[in-house]
C-alpha cells in the first residue's frame, strides 16, 4: 500500500481529505456499473433479447447476495479504522488477516448455497420458461465466481480504512477493460452466449482481487497492514465485532434491494411502455446513488478512525463536512439530471411514451435526493462508531416496511405510475425522520458507543 495514497484522517484539513476519499470511491462504483451494464449490452447485441433478459433476470439476486456482504465488509472497515485511529498495530494486522479470511470462506459458503437454490429462486422471481434456462446458466457460472468477488470487497475495504481509495479503483479498472475485452471474444469470436459474459465477470473479478491481493502481500505502509501467512488466522473477538457491525449494514443494503424488487412488481404490472421507461431512468439515477452512498462510506472510515484516536470534536467536524460535500453534489448532480433528462433517457430509448413517463420518474426521484443524502450520512456517522442496528432498523421499517405497504395496500386502489413514485420520497422522509430522532436521542442520553 503507497503511502502517496492513504489519507492521514487525524490532523489538518478535512475538506479537501474527505474529497480525495471520496471521488475514487464514487468512480469505482460508476465503472462497476458501467462494466455490468457492459455484459448486458454484449449479449443483447451479439446473441439476443432473451439473452440480454437472462443476464438482467439474475440483477435482483446477485444484487441481494453482494449487497449483504458489501454491508458486512463495512465492519471490517469499521474496526480496522478504529484500531488505527487507536495505533494498535497488532490488532490492526489481526483484523486484515481475519477479513480476508471470513471473504474467502464466505464466498464459497454463498456458492454452495446458492447453487442449490439458484433453481427455485429464479422460478420464485418468476422468471419465464422462454429465458429460464440461460438464465439459471448464467446465475450457476456467476455464483463460482462469489469467492473473489467477496475477496475484492473485503480488501477493498481494508484499503478504505487507511484512507486509500485509489488502489481499489486502479485495480478495477484494469479488470474492468479485461472484462470488456473478454467478454467480446467469448461472445463474439468464440460465439458463447451468456457463459460467455459470466466467465469473463469471474475472470476479471479474479484479477481485481488477486491485484489487492498482491498489494496487500508487498506492502512496505505499515507491518500491520501486510499479509503473511504465519498470521493467517481469525481473530474470534475481532470477528465477533466485525459481525455485530457489519450484518446490520448488509442487512439494511437488503432492505433497500427487497423494497425495490416490490415496486418493480407493481411497475411489471403497469405495461411495456413504463417498464421500458421506469428502466432508463434507474440506470441515470444510480449513478448519483454511488456519489451518495460514497459519502456515507467517508464518513463511516473517518469517524472510525477518529473516534479510535479520541477525537470526538473531529467527528463532529467529519459529519458537517460529509453532509455538505454529500448535498452539494448530490444537488448539481440532480439539477444536470433534471435539465438534460431528455438528452440522457434518449441514450436508451427515444419513444415519446417513454421519454414521458421516464422524466416522471426522474422527478420523483431526484427531487427528493437530498432525504436521501440525510440518511446515508447519519447512517455512516453512527456505524463509524461502530453502533450499526440502529439505521439498520430504521432502514428496515422506513423503506422495507413504507414501500411494500404501499405497493400492496395503497397502490391497488391508484394504479398510476405517478402514485406508485411517489412512494420514494414517502419512504425517504420516513426513514430519515427516523434515523435523525434517533441519533438526537443517542447522543442526548450519552449511549456508550460500540467499541
Amino acid at each position: 500500500m503507497h503511502k502517496a495514497h492513504t489519507i492521514d484522517m487525524l490532523n489538518g484539513s478535512l475538506w479537501d481529505k474527505v474529497l480525495i476519499f471520496a471521488l475514487p470511491l464514487a468512480i469505482t462504483g460508476i465503472l462497476q456499473q458501467l462494466f455490468n451494464a457492459a455484459d448486458v449490452a454484449v449479449v443483447g447485441r451479439f446473441v439476443g433479447k432473451n439473452a440480454m433478459a437472462a443476464v438482467g433476470s439474475n440483477s435482483p439476486l446477485i444484487g441481494l447476495f453482494v449487497n449483504l456482504f458489501v454491508g458486512i465488509s463495512l465492519g471490517a472497515n469499521v474496526v480496522i479504522a478504529q484500531m488505527i485511529g487507536q495505533g494498535d498495530e497488532k490488532r490492526v494486522n489481526s483484523a486484515v488477516h481475519t477479513a480476508v479470511i471470513v471473504s474467502i470462506v464466505s464466498g464459497i459458503a454463498v456458492t454452495i448455497v446458492g447453487e442449490i437454490v439458484a433453481g427455485p429462486l429464479l422460478k420464485l422471481l418468476g422468471v419465464p420458461d422462454d429465458v429460464y434456462d440461460m438464465a439459471l446458466l448464467y446465475l450457476r457460472i456467476y455464483l463460482l465466481g462469489m469467492p473473489v468477488i467477496l475477496l475484492y470487497n473485503f480488501e477493498s475495504a481494508i484499503f478504505r480504512s487507511k484512507g486509500d481509495t485509489r488502489t481499489p479503483l486502479i485495480c478495477l479498472t484494469t479488470s474492468g477493460i479485461v472484462n470488456v475485452v473478454l467478454n467480446l471474444v467469448f461472445v463474439v469470436g468464440l460465439k458463447m452466449t451468456v457463459e460467455g459474459v459470466a466467465f469473463a465477470t469471474i475472470i476479471s473479478n479474479l484479477i481485481s482481487s488477486l491485484l489487492l491481493f498482491v498489494v496487500l502481500i508487498r506492502s512496505q505502509d505499515a507491518a500491520s497492514l501486510t499479509l503473511d501467512r504465519e498470521h493467517m488466522r481469525v481473530d474470534l473477538p475481532i470477528f465477533s465485532t466485525m459481525m455485530r457491525i457489519g450484518v446490520p449494514a448488509g442487512l439494511q443494503a437488503m432492505v433497500f434491494s427487497i423494497s425495490n424488487i416490490c415496486i418493480q412488481s407493481a411497475i411489471n404490472s403497469l405495461g411495456s411502455d413504463i417498464m421500458a421507461a421506469s428502466s432508463a431512468a434507474f440506470n441515470i439515477e444510480i449513478f448519483l446513488y454511488y456519489v451518495i452512498n460514497t459519502y456515507g462510506q467517508a464518513c463511516t472510515t473517518f469517524i472510525g478512525q477518529n473516534h479510535g484516536a479520541g477525537k470526538e470534536d473531529r467527528c463532529n467536524r467529519v459529519f458537517i463536512h460529509c453532509m455538505l460535500q454529500g448535498q452539494i453534489f448530490t444537488m448539481l448532480l440532480c439539477i444536470l439530471m433534471l435539465v438534460h433528462g431528455d438528452f440522457f433517457l434518449k441514450i436508451f430509448n427515444s419513444d415519446p411514451v417513454v421519454l414521458e413517463y421516464g422524466m416522471i420518474r426522474l422527478k420523483y426521484i431526484l427531487l427528493w435526493e437530498f432525504m436521501n443524502v440525510g440518511i446515508e450520512i447519519t447512517s455512516g456517522y453512527m456505524r463509524g462508531y461502530g453502533y450499526s442496528f440502529v439505521p439498520a432498523l430504521m432502514a428496515f421499517l422506513g423503506v422495507c416496511g413504507v414501500r411494500i405497504s404501499w405497493v400492496y395496500l395503497i397502490f391497488p386502489y391508484f394504479r398510476t405510475f405517478d402514485k406508485l413514485m411517489i412512494v420514494y420520497p414517502i419512504s425517504w422522509a420516513v426513514t430519515v425522520s427516523a434515523i435523525i430522532a434517533a441519533f438526537f436521542i443517542l447522543k442526548k442520553k450519552k449511549i456508550v458507543w460500540l467499541a
